[in-house]
């Protein structure tokens, strides 16, 4: 340790930390405009942080100067506080100082820093930049003449996510901050440099001249959009949300937000939320009260109980509402219809993932923090565009690579915004997944890379595994995959000896007809090389939506009560029985793909709540036929979706800031979402709906808070046992949590997995379902983008992202144009077996020769009319990554 003294406080810091970072230990304030404690590197280019060293005679720069041992710093002297003001007085020169009209007023560092050191008027006159206010992109203003040069923008750009999209441009006295040969910006507008900016130069377009700081109530929540569950605050005037604020020391997003999670809270107040129940008489939506709306709900749901039974109707829980929600969403169909039929839409993006991991380690989840992954020295990639689908973890990729030196492996068929940073990039064909993973596992073994202690000591079924990966040589490999041999075998060795390593995936994998398969083929490789049970070493599933892995765990599944826990084992369901005072039914129930093809049929009534089928299902043509077969349909949600639009009854509901509650991100974390705003018009939150329901059926369920309910879900389920409000109300827990004193599970399997041994499986290579072929000859795959999320209920109703990203497209090859004579902008048909739609075409070299991409965002050409309804036999999860399709000009 150094030690040393700051205005004759002793302090003691570690070797290297700068004079700043050494006073903020010892509670010592030294003022600062271009420092940023989430920036690595030093600035030193405001010099307001200046400081006096005894022995020197020359004023320091606190941010940049090292401690050194005996060092005696003085900061408040009479030099120290001229030469601060001085420089306020340059600043201030050439600065706009009309406060009264500032965003940032009460809140600009400049301005707080003029007052404390009593600069009322700059002392240097002259000519002044006159750039004006820069409002050329769909997110972001700028006031050039508010800029003081800090840098932190420039900095925070390049250093945070990566993108450099700004710099310092022109010279001297024109010098100004903007993106490359002064063109409109073009990022990916995560608003870091709006944060991160201590003036009024960088503003949100859509929080402009709504609020200043001091006007604004904070209300604690987490983001409603991908799994990551990044912590923000919304900022409320007047009964509305008018900004956002991320949390800063957040372990899950540390201060940063993506462009959803920055700008696109505006759809809470869009002009097209649901207010009231409504329902249909002659093929016409009319209002109703919440009574007459219920009460025939509950009336057709009792006849239809009567005529053909419990098991003839089937609900759709929904991962965007809470976990106390989906809890009594499946109470409801359990205890108070009488049929495991519910389920969510993991089965359309993870269910394979809870299925095979569940099998190989016991436990279907990600098995580390987010945080480990910037730890890790080598990440693994593979079938997830995460710098589009989850931003926030992709930062923690970047941060690895890029500071700490790890190294980066890429296996997808596309391009991402990570290719350039990687060692290894192996650009597979759509579905050739488990040939390319048991190609790595060939070289391992032999070469003699596998962790043997590992294998011996806690696994089973090793070499059943080595039987069947034999054959999968490089070359066997290259001829399945297209990937050339030398780059197998060099991820190979780079995953199986630069330890600890992670494996990051996500639908790439999953959403085949051998999901399944994929993910048990990705845990064996983890466990051959023991590259489990330690921090920033494991398996790491990213689960798409914000509450898809709080909705698997509390039960919204046809298979498992909450906590994973058995349907068909007759001492769970007895537990059950006894929790819930009523006797359940004994069979697995339905899943959705299983539900949709039985409507109309067995199925007789589906309640749909916050899901939208007939734009995130499989071959629409055939849902959109099922679901209009249904004798009754009920749809709860914020927005007249797609599916609401064929309901007899719509029930409009509280969006995320309008109710209490609980979300589960992807790393297991369970966090707490508080009320900001309330809801439009009759609209009524999720489980206020769902226990008048129950109750209206026959089964009374009543609370008065959702902590009630967390309350019940603990009592209930072990991985939750310990989960109180009270105790999430700061940064949340991780599951398993078993009991109050538990302080949550950082990472999983530490000395044994929660199945006891861990499994190999030996998985075979399986080809698609539908492969290309003269008639079709494009393979066609689908996902989603950075600036839309999933049906676009929400995405689209945001002004700003549906700006920047307003109509569908379809991602072709360059090769692939040429030979079809398509030109990049121009409209064209798309075709399957399953119907055709129209769009326009991006030729771009993102998708490899052969393939192409298209969001399945837009309803005006929905991705999904084209897919295939394939199933996985065991996880029922659709094959939405590869089917045969072509491209001609419209």
């Amino acid at each position: 340790m150094i030690n040393l003294t700051i205005d004759n406080k002793p302090v003691s810091v570690e070797p290297g930390a700068t004079i700043l970072e050494a006073a903020k230990a010892c509670g010592v304030k030294i003022p600062y405009l271009c420092h940023y404690s989430k920036l690595k590197k030093p600035h030193g280019g405001c010099r307001i942080c200046m400081v006096e060293v005894e022995g020197n005679p020359r004023l320091l720069a606190a941010c940049t100067n090292p401690v050194a041992e005996g060092m005696k710093v003085i900061t408040g002297s009479e030099k120290v506080h001229k030469a601060r003001k001085f420089v306020l007085e340059l600043l201030l020169s050439d600065h706009d100082a009309r406060c009264i009209t500032c965003e940032k007023d009460g809140d600009c560092k400049l301005q707080k820093l003029a007052y404390e050191y009593g600069v009322e008027e700059p002392r240097f006159t002259g000519a002044r930049r006159n750039y004006g206010v820069r409002r050329d992109n769909p997110f972001l203003e700028t006031d050039h003449d508010k800029c003081i040069l800090c840098g932190r923008c420039v900095r925070v750009c390049e250093e945070i996510p990566a993108v450099a999209a700004i710099d310092f441009i022109k010279r001297g006295f024109a010098t100004k901050v903007s993106p490359a040969y002064d063109k409109a910006l073009n990022c990916v507008f995560c608003g870091e440099c709006m944060y991160a900016c201590p003036t009024g130069a960088i503003n949100s377009k859509i929080g402009r001249y709504q609020g200043r700081t001091r006007d604004l109530k904070a209300v604690e929540s987490v983001c409603p959009f991908c799994g990551c569950g990044c912590n923000y605050s919304l900022l409320v005037k007047n009964g509305r949300v008018v900004k956002v604020q991320p949390k800063k020391n957040s372990p899950v997003n540390d201060g940063s937000l993506c462009v959803k999670g920055s700008f696109g809270y505006d759809f809470i107040h869009h002009k097209d939320r649901l207010t009231t129940p409504l329902i249909k008489e002659n093929g016409q939506f009319r209002p109703a009260s919440w009574d007459e709306a219920l009460g025939l709900v509950a009336e057709k749901f009792k006849v239809i109980q009567a005529k053909t039974g419990a098991d003839s109707i089937g609900g759709f829980a929904s991962a965007r509402c809470t976990n106390e929600e989906n809890y009594l969403f499946q109470k409801l169909m359990r205890a108070a219809v009488g049929t495991n039929n519910v389920d969510h839409c993991a089965r359309l993006c993870h269910a394979s993932t809870v299925a095979g991991l569940a099998d190989s380690f016991g436990s279907g989840a990600m098995t580390n923090s987010i945080a480990e992954i910037a730890n890790a020295k080598t990440i693994l990639v593979t079938g997830s565009n995460t710098p589009e689908t989850h931003p926030i973890i992709a930062l923690q990729v970047f941060k690895a690579v890029r500071e700490n030196g790890a190294k980066l492996i890429i296996a997808d068929p596309r391009q991402l915004r990570f290719s350039p940073y990687a060692q290894v990039q192996m650009r597979h064909k759509p579905g050739t997944d488990i040939a390319l993973f048991n190609g790595l596992m060939h070289v391992i073994i032999k070469e003699g890379l596998e962790d043997k202690d590992f294998i011996a000591q806690r696994t089973e079924g090793y070499e059943e595994l080595k039987k069947v990966v034999e054959r999968y040589t490089p070359e066997y490999v290259e001829n399945i995959t297209g990937v050339p041999q030398e780059q197998i075998i060099a991820a190979a060795r780079l995953y199986a000896t630069n330890k600890p390593a992670s494996i990051l995936y996500s639908m790439g994998i999953t959403q085949h007809v051998t999901g399944t398969n994929g993910v048990k083929t990705i845990a064996n490789l983890a466990m051959l090389t023991g590259n489990l049970g330690r921090e920033s070493s494991g398996v790491n599933p990213l689960r798409g939506q914000n509450n898809v892995q709080g909705a698997c765990d509390v039960g919204a599944l046809p298979n498992v009560y909450p906590g994973y826990q058995k349907v068909a084992d007759v001492a769970i369901r007895a537990k059950f029985e006894a929790a819930w005072g009523v006797k359940l039914p004994a069979n697995n129930g339905l899943t959705i793909t299983e539900m949709v093809k039985a409507a109309g049929n067995s199925l007789k009534a589906l309640y749909v709540m916050g899901e939208n089928p007939m734009l995130s299902d499989p071959d629409l043509t055939e849902v959109k036929k099922h679901l209009e077969s249904l004798d009754f349909l009920v749809v709860q949600d914020i927005f007249m979706t797609e599916t609401a639009e064929l309901a007899h009854v719509v029930l409009p509901v509280a969006s995320f800031a309008e109710k209490d509650g609980t979300f589960t991100n992807t790393e297991r974390r369970v966090q707490l979402l508080h009320k900001a705003v309330d809801s439009p018009g009759e609209a009524r939150t999720d489980w206020q709906i769902l226990c008048d329901l129950s109750t209206r059926l026959g089964y009374n369920m009543s609370y008065d808070h959702p902590s009630q309910i967390m309350d019940e879900i603990a009592s209930v389920t072990p991985i939750y046992g310990g989960i109180s409000f009270e105790r999430i109300s700061k940064l949340g827990l991780q599951w398993p949590c078993p009991d109050k004193n538990h302080p949550g599970t950082k990472f999983l399997h530490k000395d044994k997995f929660s199945r006891g041994l861990g499994k190999f499986f030996p998985i075979e290579f399986q080809s698609p379902p539908e492969w290309p072929d003269a008639e079709y000859p494009l393979i066609l795959t689908t996902g989603r983008v950075l600036f839309h999320f999933h049906t676009g209920s929400m995405s689209r109703r945001s002004k700003g992202l549906e700006e920047v990203c307003p109509k569908p497209y379809v991602e072709i090859n360059p090769v692939d144009a040429v030979k079809l004579g398509i030109s990049d902008g121009e409209m064209v048909k798309v075709g399957s077996r399953r119907g055709e739609i129209q769009l326009a075409a991006a030729v771009n070299d993102r998708c490899t020769p052969g393939v192409i991409f298209i969001p399945f965002h837009f309803k005006e050409a929905a991705a999904n009319v084209l897919t295939i309804a394939a199933l996985d036999p065991v996880a029922k999860i659709p094959e939405f990554k590869v089917c045969a399709a072509r491209v001609e000009k419209a």
